[in-house]
This record gives C-alpha cells, sequence and structure tokens, in this order.
C-alpha cells in the first residue's frame, strides 16, 4: 500500500523498563509518514533495539499508545533472527517470496493435470483455472522467481542455496534473514544493524536498494557512512527521550554542534545569573 503524506504510525508517549528498574525508554513521542527513511541513533542500552521491538510488535510498551493504520505490513531485520535450521538456504529466502512460489506449484499442478482423461466441461475448468493462475504470476513478475533470489543472494554473499542453514555462522543467517525480508518487500522495514556481516560492495547494494525502496525505512546502526546515504531523518535516543532531526547523519552532527553550543551559552548565561544572585545574597545585611 502507497499513500503519500500520510502518517502510517503513531507512538504517543511510550515508556519501557527493564528490571529492576531500568528505564530504557521515557515519553517516546514518534510519527512517521510512508516512505520515510529514518535512522535511529542512541549509546548501546540507549533502547534502540526496544525501540524496534515495539514498532514490530515484539514487545510491549509499559506506558503510551501506538496506532497503526490499517493495512500495512512490518517486517524486521533481528539481530539474532528465528530460521527453520530443518531448511536449505534457499528456502529460507523463498519464505519471503512464499506467495509467488505457492502460485508456481498450484500452476505446474495444473499442467500435470491436463495429461488426465476428463470431461469437456472439466477441460474447461481446468484451463479457466490455468489462465487465473498465469495471470497472478505475472502480475508478481513470477515466471523471472528464480532469477531474483539468485541476484539478491549473490549481491548479500548467501551461501549456497542448498546449504543446510543449520550449518551457517551467525553471519551467514542473518545474510539470509536480510535476504528474506527485502524480498518480502513489506511496508514498513525494520533493520537491526542491518549491515552487520556485510563486505563494501554488499552494502552499497543494500544502500540503493533501499534508497529505490518505496516503503517506510526504520534502521538502528553504527554505519555513519549508511545513515549518510540512507537516512532522511535522524532519530537520537538521548536518557530515553527521543529527538528527532530531519536529514541524513552529517546534517544531524551539524545541527546538534548548534544545539550544543546554543544550550552551552544559555548555561553560561543561567550561571552568571546565579553568581549575581548569590553575591546580592551575600552583600545584603
Amino acid at each position: 500500500m502507497a499513500v503519500d503524506n500520510k502518517i502510517i504510525f503513531s507512538m504517543i508517549g511510550v515508556c519501557k523498563t527493564y528490571p529492576p528498574q531500568r528505564k530504557v525508554l521515557q515519553q517516546i513521542y514518534l510519527s512517521f509518514f510512508y516512505g520515510a527513511k529514518i535512522g535511529v541513533l542512541g549509546l548501546n542500552g540507549a533502547g534502540k533495539s526496544t525501540l524496534l521491538k515495539i514498532i514490530a510488535g515484539a514487545e510491549q510498551a509499559d506506558e503510551g499508545e501506538v496506532t497503526f493504520s490499517q493495512g500495512y505490513s512490518i517486517g524486521m531485520l533481528f539481530q539474532e533472527p528465528h530460521l527453520d535450521d530443518s531448511k536449505t538456504v534457499k528456502e529460507i529466502v523463498q519464505e519471503g517470496v512464499r506467495e509467488v512460489v505457492d502460485l508456481l506449484k498450484q500452476y505446474d499442478g495444473i499442467n500435470e493435470k491436463f495429461s488426465e482423461p476428463m470431461e469437456p466441461d472439466e477441460m474447461d475448468k481446468l484451463i479457466a483455472q490455468q489462465g487465473e493462475v498465469q495471470e497472478l504470476i505475472e502480475k508478481h513478475n513470477g515466471w523471472e522467481l528464480d532469477h531474483t533470489l539468485e541476484r539478491a543472494m549473490d549481491a548479500l554473499r548467501c551461501p549456497p542455496g542448498d546449504t543446510l542453514i543449520k550449518n551457517c555462522s551467525g553471519g551467514e543467517r542473518r545474510r539470509a534473514a536480510l535476504c528474506r525480508l527485502l524480498l518480502s518487500e513489506p511496508d514498513i522495514l525494520l533493520l537491526d544493524e542491518p549491515t552487520n556481516h556485510l563486505d563494501a560492495e554488499s552494502v552499497q547494494w543494500l544502500e540503493q536498494f533501499l534508497n529505490q525502496y518505496k516503503g517506510t525505512v526504520i534502521a538502528v546502526t553504527h554505519d555513519r557512512y549508511f545513515l549518510d546515504n540512507v537516512a532522511g531523518w535522524i532519530l537520537e535516543l538521548d536518557r530515553g527521550v527521543g529527538i528527532p532531526w530531519e536529514g541524513n547523519y552529517s546534517s544531524w552532527l551539524e545541527q546538534k554542534a548548534i544545539r550544543l553550543k546554543t544550550e552551552k551559552k544559555q548555561e553560561t548565561k543561567r550561571q552568571q545569573t546565579l553568581e549575581r544572585e548569590l553575591e546580592w545574597v551575600r552583600m545584603s545585611p
């Protein structure tokens, strides 16, 4: 679903505390449009991954309200993705395009039935069904599915497709999970450290993919070059509070430097005022 200039998600006054009393999110207010590209920054433990999990519905906020517009899909790359160890790498990746895979299997099954004896009316129904399935396959560019999978798996340096996922390293599992997620094309794409375990060429391919991506992208990453090339907004998490900035990482640095300079001047002025007040009190009889 694609609707320009429409807020599709809102987070109002969201708080999250972990035992015993570690408050990681405090009164978070966040709204975004369809198609926004947002980078999330903050120190380790600032609640960046927690924020993504709450948006994804994988965790619940302790306080506040989370609202989605109806009809939008969401997908997330977790730092430790859950994968079916009985499957191969290709089967894991195909989960991202399950609808198209099922259509192709259905089409093959219909073609096999043509070799069976049947009445003319049954043949007519089968031909009509074949036409409907073929139209859906063409709508999803299904005839090019193998090429699409191969190209994406190669770009992200996934292991050979027939490799059992249980035999893959942690980095290989994340690359397979990322490939599966990107191919599923959710309306809201949540990425937790997406460039981890990617080489320079794969990162460049991912940046180009996300720049052309029609949906919303929210990425937690320490890769500043990635944020410079992808993000249109920065959400800084500082002591549990979310501070939005328009622009990429370099723009955020410039804006923050100005803000800190302004705050320093204000603090200096406030300190001078306090010192004058204190001096006045001391001089009073």
